[in-house]
């Protein structure tokens, strides 16, 4: 059966946002030819899911692309309805009905991109299978938390961790069922 994987970073206070959706602490790591496993993690996924606001940011920085590259699904999370654009599917349903169909499928993994409310709402449901999270060494003191209260309990195995050059710290947890 297929996983969901969470492959993020935050701040050592656990915000992956500044006020205002303020993404510029990531810059504090960007080292030329370093991606921290990203590339690798990528090739192990064929479905990315994400929140509308993190689909925004992506599209207006980087560019739609990086999501919908013809070969992948892409669905975004919102709570409007939108046209679909290629593989991207704009998706206002039952967020644990579609991960269950997903997981159902063949294929590869799945990608929860963010944001925090998805996260959030994929833990509630116990529905994140494997967590990599890139820890940026700052303390940020406000912003967008990774992990908001009122959620189940979950046993955490580590599969691995890793410290880099930029004072980044990555640590990959599987969930212990």
């Amino acid at each position: 059966m297929r996983k969901v994987c969470l492959f993020i970073a935050c701040s050592l206070d656990g915000y992956i946002a500044k006020p205002n959706d303020d993404l510029s602490f990531l810059q504090l790591v960007e080292k030329e030819g370093e991606d921290y496993g990203y590339a690798k993690f990528t090739e192990t996924i064929d479905t990315f899911i994400l929140g509308r606001k993190t689909y925004d940011w992506v599209k207006n920085n980087i560019g739609t692309a990086h999501y919908d590259n013809g070969e992948r699904d892409v669905y975004v999370i919102t709570r409007s309805s939108h046209p679909n654009e290629g593989r991207t599917i704009f998706y206002n349903g039952d967020l644990k009905l579609l991960v269950n169909q997903l997981k159902a499928r063949e294929g590869k993994h799945i990608y929860c991109d963010g944001g925090a409310d998805v996260v959030n709402s994929l833990l509630k449901e116990d529905l994140i299978d494997e967590m990599i999270i890139s820890i940026v060494p700052i303390l940020l003191g406000a912003g967008t938390r990774l992990f908001q209260d009122h959620r189940p309990e979950q046993l955490l195995e580590l599969v691995e961790s890793k410290a880099f050059e930029t004072g980044l710290v990555q640590v990959h947890y599987k969930r212990k069922r």
